[in-house]
């Protein structure tokens, strides 16, 4: 059954958020989550290279073949990756600095390489576009809230804003790997809760949800099949 423009453009806020319900791209989360203008920023060029590589792999779905799409989408991503890095480099000096070596590594997240072999080769520009939007919100929400409880309570400020009592009396492990950790598994569990456990179905967890069904062929989940 073909989805709905808005199921399609909101799929990715709640019931397939890249990081807090498919647990893709993480690293970046938790590294760069420190302070509310950083997660802003990462969540901004994602949501960017996502666009406009869901875009042209869309246009590309029926040229690209079969056999070497997996290198293909490397180069179309790569391609959007420079181009967002050389313009944080020349215009927004402060993020680029803070972000450092984060947004390079755009180009080995597994949301956008996932939703380009799962969704943009086998849907129509519009859809693809509305996903990789959706998918970019999702992303960029997570990423706010997360930073946003770290540096509220890390640092006693907000976007570089002082917060009163706050301020002097910080918990500085918030800023911290143990503290990132701490609010990750907190936002996890909250959104199951909120979900009631059903922000993705289980079967989704299969091959078909698994961005790296392709490169595998699948041979991991028919070997755990036949074992079950």
């Amino acid at each position: 059954m073909k989805k709905s423009k808005l199921s399609i453009l909101t799929n990715g806020i709640i019931k397939e958020n890249p990081i807090l319900v498919l647990i893709l791209g993480t690293c970046p989360f938790l590294a760069v989550t420190t302070q509310a203008s950083n997660a802003i920023g990462m969540g901004a060029a994602v949501t960017f290279v996502l666009l406009c590589s869901n875009v042209m792999i869309s246009l590309l779905r029926n040229v690209i073949s079969d056999k070497v799409r997996i290198p293909c989408y490397i180069v179309v991503i790569a391609s959007f990756v420079t181009l967002v890095q050389m313009i944080v480099k020349a215009y927004v000096h402060e993020l680029d600095v803070a972000l450092g070596l984060y947004l390079p590594l755009i180009v080995v997240n597994c949301i956008i390489l996932g939703r380009a072999e799962m969704f943009a080769n086998k849907n129509g520009i519009v859809d693809s576009a509305l996903d990789a939007i959706g998918m970019g919100v999702g992303y960029t929400l997570a990423m706010l809230v997360m930073a946003s409880i770290r540096e509220i309570f890390g640092a006693g400020t907000w976007f570089g804003i002082k917060i009163p009592v706050l301020n002097t009396n910080n918990i500085s492990i918030m800023t911290m790997a143990p503290g990132g950790f701490a609010v990750f598994g907190l936002l996890i569990a909250i959104v199951n809760k909120v979900s009631h456990g059903k922000a993705i179905k289980k079967k989704e967890f299969g091959c078909a949800g698994c961005p790296s069904a392709a490169t595998c062929g699948q041979k991991e989940c028919d070997r755990e099949e036949a074992a079950a």
